[in-house]
């Protein structure tokens, strides 16, 4: 080959791998159209020699079609993601009409042992990809789930909750400038959309280097279950397949949940310290100059009362009774039609959960 071949080889864009209809390989094991399988992923061993794998669940149909991903833990004490997996793998209803769909209900597995966010080398998993190779026990991890998983979809889904003593509203975070990102978004079915910029080291950034296009749904908290948010979650999967053409749409009864588009959100921080007493919750809708909480000392004097600085929707809270100056206790996000985004919030509830 003369060395301008070899130039323009350079050049060419790299080309996203993609699944051949006629075989998908997982972690050494082929997958076939019309099969369903779990595999162990093997990923880094722990330091007594314990092998660890990395569960994941893959099903196709007989039809060529979309390949999508949808991912869970990648933080470890994030478990409704893990719930909300479950319950999908479970679903007798979930018939795949064309293409692939593969489940990781726990890529960070080593932080669901220790019930932590983190790796056991104390790195944000979420903040190391693409990783490799040679890189530390979390880049291992992310080269891992990043090329046997991620670079082999077309689209992905990856669910996360809250921190530990944080709840979110149930939202989907994407970059909402992608028509194609948008669309997916706003079937998911919730009435929150925040349009996220990419963050360094981030999945989502590795997946849309890869051509990968990716929604982040947020809801509930750490280590905890919340019934809403993982009904919510596995709804807007479902909806999310339905659009991309790879399961029959199904009619419903229940109220369409319109989406709204945030222009900006922010927290509201404690300006003392203390103990605190909520006005307020999960979803309500404020008013500028309206109280939040109070914030008293241990005598029951009160010290402080937080107060909304602009209208809007409370898409975030801290639930622990207990704040630091500075602390952030409300996250809320302005709309242009903040009346209209909570009676979509209230339709969500009364969708999801007054039916059992």
């Amino acid at each position: 080959m003369t060395s301008l071949n070899v130039q323009q080889n350079l050049l060419k864009p790299k080309l996203v791998e993609r699944v051949s209809m006629n075989r998908l390989t997982i972690g050494g094991v082929d997958i076939f159209p019309g099969e369903s399988k779990k595999i162990d992923l093997p990923v880094v061993r722990l330091y007594t020699d314990t092998e660890i794998k990395m569960p994941v669940y893959v099903k196709r149909a007989r039809k060529e079609g979309p390949v999508v991903f949808v991912s869970a833990a990648v933080h470890g004490d994030e478990l409704n993601g893990v719930e909300i997996i479950r319950r999908l793998i479970r679903r007798s209803t979930l018939k795949l009409t064309k293409g692939t769909l593969i489940f990781v209900p726990m890529v960070n597995v080593y932080g669901v042992l220790n019930q932590s966010r983190y790796m056991p080398d104390r790195r944000d998993l979420n903040r190391v990809f693409p990783g490799s190779t040679k890189g530390s026990l979390a880049g291992r991890l992310a080269h891992i789930f990043l090329h046997e998983i991620v670079r082999k979809c077309d689209y992905g889904i990856d669910l996360h909750t809250g921190a530990i003593h944080r709840s979110n509203l149930p939202q989907i975070r994407a970059d909402l400038d992608d028509v194609e990102t948008r669309e997916m978004a706003e079937q998911f079915g919730v009435p929150v959309l925040l349009n996220s910029n990419l963050r360094d080291g981030s999945l989502r950034e590795s997946a849309v280097e890869h051509g990968v296009k990716i929604l982040l749904y947020e809801a509930g908290e750490a280590l905890r279950f919340d019934e809403l948010s993982i009904r919510a979650g596995e709804r807007g999967v479902i909806n999310v397949l339905a659009h991309l053409g790879m399961i029959r749409k199904r009619r419903s009864s229940n109220k369409k949940i319109m989406p709204f588009i945030a222009y900006s959100s922010s927290w509201v921080r404690a300006d003392t310290s203390g103990f605190v007493r909520d006005r307020v919750q999960i979803g309500d809708q404020v008013t500028k100059g309206q109280v939040l909480a109070e914030i008293g000392d241990s005598f029951g004097e009160i010290q402080s009362k937080v107060k909304a600085g602009r209208e809007g929707i409370i898409i975030g809270k801290q639930n622990i009774p207990l704040v630091q100056e500075g602390d952030a206790m409300f996250h809320i996000a302005y709309f242009k039609e903040s009346d209209e985004v909570a009676g979509n919030i209230e339709d969500l509830a009364d969708n999801l959960l007054d039916r059992e």
